[in-house]
């Protein structure tokens, strides 16, 4: 079960119109992944130094977040599924 703080942080993300990127800072691996997993969003990012994507994976996100055609990568054979691309950064 997560703490209070991080389901009412996941809550008030989730509630946002869009869901292109959500970003996070922890030491906490089992709080990385749950919040890689529940976020919904396009791009779940755990400890990156940036906001950079990878061009190899698609763009967009759940929502009224997508911008243009979504065919990047190997991911364009599911051009029409919601793909959740996560970055963690191990310390």
């Amino acid at each position: 079960m997560m703490s209070l703080k991080v389901g009412y942080a996941l809550a008030l993300a989730n509630d946002a119109p869009f869901g292109w990127c959500a970003g996070l800072c922890t030491t906490s691996l089992k709080t990385a992944l749950h919040v890689k997993r529940h976020a919904e969003v396009g791009i779940a990012m755990v400890n990156p130094p940036t906001a950079g994507i990878g061009y190899h994976v698609p763009f967009g996100g759940p929502k009224a977040s997508s911008h243009g055609l979504r065919e990047q990568g190997r991911y364009v054979a599911e051009f029409y599924a919601t793909v959740k691309t996560g970055y963690m950064l191990a310390a």
